[in-house]
């Protein structure tokens, strides 16, 4: 079995699931209770706070942990727009977000507020004159994530932070969720001010994630209760999963020096491999893109067609992204890309880990060869 799916998730490493048994087994009281048992997991949860907000270069202080990507990019959202608006209802973010940003600012409109999409031109970025035209009196937020999940698009982060630097009141969210372990982000030099992560990106476990949010930031929680992670996130916390997560992270940013130039050789070569195939269009550009995700299309093909007909060769790839995947709608991404529908509704990405290997690569682009000119064939019948 060969996966390429690895931006849907990654698999979780054995060290990370030895982590989580241990912890589960061994110090599975609750952070919150006053007795040794609780006090135990407390301290393994601020160990992991430590370790995580030091790989992230940023402070202790400034980590709250999650339930993952979609969880943390609603809490950020939504506590500005609702703690801030006094100073405005005017969020700024991209035509090309993840769902959980699309859908959350969406929701804000019903409550009165007003969202500019910026538009992306044919590799998927925004213009940054576009943002600085965008910006009004009355914005509060702006949101831009790192790394496209569907064709891998690096947004210029540190450059919107230099321009949000001259407003004070304009606050900054970065969607970090497929960026971090594979392009670096310095935090706090680019003037970031709320940034996501999801544990089952980076090989750590689902339901797992944490959220940065600068230490000078006041917020609103939106989920209410007991008071746990600085008041801000009520709910008993996953301390395995977390310690796990912490674990993953670690072992992530240890290999990046040669898991990222690893990742993006092979990504150029499937990318050559494919670009010789007739009737292939790759959307992923060249410049300005992760080192582990590809996306492309096959004139004539419904994407689904050819995931089942990779899939029958034991390799794994899917199309758009794993939240809008089973929707039989053309990908939102590449239509705002300017790509047709009749190309968005075929494409395909291929995600790379630092698992992945050359081997799996050529196998790959033989069994993605070998299905592509199997359908020509039925389709020419």
């Amino acid at each position: 079995m060969i996966y390429l799916d690895n931006s849907a998730t990654t698999k979780p490493k054995r060290e990370v699931l030895d982590t989580y048994v241990k912890v589960s087994e061994s110090f599975y009281g609750n952070p919150s209770s006053l007795h040794h048992i609780g006090i135990q997991a407390e301290k393994l949860l601020n160990q992991a706070r430590q370790q995580i907000a030091s790989l992230l270069g940023v402070n202790n202080n400034e980590m709250i942990f999650t339930s993952g990507g979609t969880e943390g990019n609603n809490m950020a959202i939504k506590s500005i727009a609702l703690t801030y608006k006094n100073r405005g209802k005017h969020i700024i973010t991209s035509s090309v977000e993840h769902p959980s940003v699309i859908e959350a600012c969406e929701q804000l409109k019903l409550l009165g507020y007003e969202v500019t999409y910026l538009p992306v031109n044919h590799e998927g970025r925004i213009n940054l004159e576009d943002l600085k035209l965008a910006i009004r009196p009355d914005t509060i937020l702006v949101s831009v994530m790192h790394v496209n999940n569907e064709v891998g698009t690096i947004q210029p982060i540190k450059q919107i932070g230099e321009i949000l630097s001259q407003y004070p009141k304009i606050f900054f969210h970065v969607d970090y969720v497929q960026g971090v372990g594979k392009v670096p982000l310095p935090l706090h030099d680019c003037h970031v001010d709320l940034a996501t992560i999801s544990a089952h990106k980076f090989h750590g476990l689902k339901g797992v994630g944490a959220l940065y949010i600068r230490s000078s930031i006041r917020l609103q929680p939106l989920l209410s209760g007991g008071g746990q992670e600085g008041k801000l996130r009520s709910g008993t916390e996953n301390v395995a999963g977390i310690v796990a997560m912490a674990k993953a992270l670690r072992l992530t940013m240890e290999r990046a020096d040669t898991s990222q130039p690893k990742m993006a050789a092979l990504k150029n070569q499937m990318r050559e491999a494919l670009s010789s195939i007739n009737g292939v269009h790759i959307h992923t550009p060249i410049d300005h893109s992760a080192p582990h995700i590809l996306n492309f299309s096959v004139e004539n093909f419904k994407a689904e067609v050819l995931v089942h007909a990779i899939e029958e060769e034991e390799v794994f790839v899917s199309s758009t992204s794993a939240c809008s995947s089973k929707l039989a709608e053309p990908s939102k991404v590449l239509l705002a890309m300017g790509v047709s529908e009749r190309l968005a509704l075929s494409s395909i990405r291929i995600s790379l880990s630092d698992d992945t290997t050359e081997e799996d690569i050529r196998i790959a682009i033989n069994v993605i060869k070998k299905s592509i000119n199997k359908l020509q064939k039925i389709m020419r019948r």
